[in-house]
């Protein structure tokens, strides 16, 4: 382990991608930093989140370095490190201040902060930093639920309340993409807000307009965050709640290549993977969406 600054990375050999790259063993010179953050404190059926960001590190180490698409080893344009997983208070509240403080210590640092998750109720810590340095900041989500409730179960902070602890901060935007399963409360919450959020519906995919949709993060900066849950229940089973009618792989990499184009990407998160023992294509497929991510956002979309 390497410390530097407020940031503690980790070695070569158990960080982000293949252990062997040539910057595995230079994290402070990583413009984008990987923070594992297991939060699981609120799910409400399925679990197994606290064990995500550890099967997409490992499943990483497996990942090809050259992206077809861009015609090269995109981690060379920009540099990846990852830190350490602190442990995680029990109280969600304090998880996510703890959160919030490293993210802040990534900015601080002039890097791009990507958190792999763990539970959705993180990205209400994550996005603090974010929110206090940015007054038009349009956080993009993708996801097979609204997360608007406000609480559930007794808990303020849950996943279920996620993007409605998000708009708190009242002068962030919202755009969602991919919701099919939400509540009246959060329906009209929806309808009394809708200066604020952009919601697309998945029974709607056969009429969405990419550019109308991604519309609002034009010239601004955009906080993306992947509920992996987005992705059809066939297609990605491994989350707490799989749900039919959601995205394809590649059209979610579709959206998130437009968006990296549009807007101005200064974080991430990828959350609600919940690995399932023995079926290793869903690490897979969890740590290769997270590699294009980096690379659309850190590295350009076009070849060169």
């Amino acid at each position: 382990m390497k410390k530097s600054g407020k940031l503690t990375y980790l070695p070569g050999e158990a960080s982000f991608l293949d252990p062997v790259r040539l910057d595995a063993d230079t994290p402070d010179k990583a413009k984008a930093v990987v923070i594992p953050f297991g939060l699981e404190a609120s799910v409400s059926y399925g679990g197994g989140t606290a064990k995500g960001p550890q099967a997409i590190l490992d499943a990483s180490h497996q990942l090809e370095l050259y992206d077809e698409e861009l015609g090269r080893e995109p981690y060379l344009d920009f540099g990846i490190a990852a830190v350490v997983q602190p442990r995680i208070p029990k109280r969600v509240d304090k998880a996510l201040d703890m959160l919030a403080a490293t993210v802040g210590a990534v900015l601080d640092a002039g890097k791009l902060p990507f958190v792999l998750g763990g539970e959705h109720s993180l990205t209400a810590g994550a996005i603090r930093p974010f929110a206090e340095r940015f007054k038009d900041l349009v956080v993009l989500q993708f996801d097979a639920h609204a997360d608007l409730r406000d609480g559930y179960m007794g808990e303020h902070f849950s996943h279920a309340a996620a993007m409605r602890r998000v708009l708190d901060h009242e002068h962030v935007r919202m755009v969602q993409v991919g919701i099919r399963a939400f509540c009246q409360a959060e329906a009209d919450f929806y309808n009394a807000n809708r200066d604020r959020i952009d919601m697309h519906l998945g029974l709607d995919q056969a009429r969405w307009d990419m550019e109308k949709i991604l519309k609002p993060l034009q010239g601004r900066p955009v906080y993306i965050t992947v509920d992996i849950d987005a992705l059809d229940g066939a297609i990605m089973p491994a989350t707490g709640t799989p749900t039919p009618g959601g995205m394809t792989y590649l059209q979610l990499l579709a959206y998130i290549r437009r968006a990296c184009e549009i807007g101005r990407v200064v974080g991430m998160d990828l959350v609600e993977f919940a690995p399932i023992k023995g079926f290793h294509a869903y690490d897979f497929t969890a740590a290769q969406l997270a590699a294009k991510m980096l690379n659309y956002a850190m590295s350009g979309t076009k070849p060169r």
